[in-house]
């Protein structure tokens, strides 16, 4: 599913952030806190639906707040420390005579919040201020996003994938998988209607046999690109031995691993999409394409797979291809 999809990315990239903040916070190192006050601005102004700036671009050296929405009267404190005495620093800066009637959040970008939202703080100018409600950290950022409609939840994946994409580079490695979705992507397959030498009733009896009725339309859509994904794997292998062997082996070792999920037929097939999904976009080789174009090509990879005796349960005599 897309949903899970862009969350797991959110996800990870927003822990990542955190980790990091955290760890180079402990050599001094403190670049990314400074980055972190525009990019959180941002972050909050999608979730919420706020308005925030960087009130160091209206009045520079502002101590105690760091962000500030004034349309809908929030004053935000962007931080790395997670204590009550960092909170009750925030409370007592006397800029806060300044905005009389704002709600205070506070942000903790590195640590767990929960054990601060049950404590009581000193708050000497009487600003509007709920620790339950008002302090937020990483968890309780995405807990936000888990519940968002997916096509906010789309626009923030594309926000972090701009500012935070490149995180994971250093630990990417090319995959075969990857190699052939960018030979499959480039290819026109708006005129393809049939694919002549499968075996359709063969491949219902497969349906029926797995109890994958459900997930029937989906194979009818792909299915009539089997000829022409077989033609890409006989370029691909032009490349060297065993490449397409290679990925038909990956599509059934996720089979295999998600089978043992105890799981609904239909909820492990697209698993199995989901997974090599997230595989090809952590492929170093990876050719990025539109979400939607990737999900259509590794449909096709998955449908042809369970054609090709890859995945799920062949029944007695099954032969796939009409002799």
């Amino acid at each position: 599913m897309n949903r899970s999809n862009y969350f797991n990315y959110i996800e990870e990239k927003l822990n990542i952030l955190s980790y990091r903040i955290k760890s180079r916070g402990k050599i001094n190192l403190l670049d990314l806190n400074i980055y972190s006050e525009t990019f959180f601005a941002e972050l909050m102004n999608r979730l919420l639906g706020y308005e925030l700036e960087n009130i160091n671009v209206i009045k520079q050296n502002t101590e105690g707040i760091d962000l500030v929405d004034n349309k809908n009267r929030v004053i935000v404190q962007v931080s790395a420390t997670s204590s009550k005495q960092k909170i009750e620093n925030s409370l007592a800066k006397k800029i806060f005579e300044d905005y009389s009637g704002f709600g205070f959040k506070f942000i903790a970008i590195s640590g767990d919040a929960d054990k601060l939202r049950a404590q009581t703080f000193a708050n000497p100018y009487k600003v509007i201020f709920s620790p339950l409600n008002d302090i937020y950290d990483i968890k309780s950022l995405l807990n936000i996003v888990l519940n968002m409609q997916i096509n906010v939840q789309r626009g923030l994946y594309e926000f972090l994938k701009d500012e935070l994409g490149s995180f994971v580079d250093i630990v990417k490695v090319d995959s075969n998988l990857a190699s052939i979705i960018n030979i499959l992507s480039q290819e026109d397959l708006s005129g393809i209607v049939d694919s002549p030498e499968i075996n359709s009733f063969e491949i219902l009896r497969k349906i029926e046999f797995n109890d994958l009725l459900t997930v029937q339309p989906t194979i009818d859509d792909y299915k009539i690109y089997y000829s022409r994904l077989d033609e890409k794997y006989k370029e691909f292998d032009k490349q060297g031995a065993n490449k397409s062997l290679s990925v038909l082996a990956v599509i059934r070792k996720q089979y295999i691993k998600l089978s043992g999920e105890n799981v609904e037929p239909y909820e492990l097939f697209f698993s199995i999409i989901d997974n090599l999904i997230e595989l090809i976009m952590n492929s170093k080789n990876y050719v990025e394409i539109p979400y939607e174009e990737l999900e259509m090509c590794v449909s096709i990879l998955a449908v042809d797979a369970f054609i090709r005796c890859k995945i799920f349960k062949n029944p007695e005599g099954y032969n796939h291809v009409i002799t």
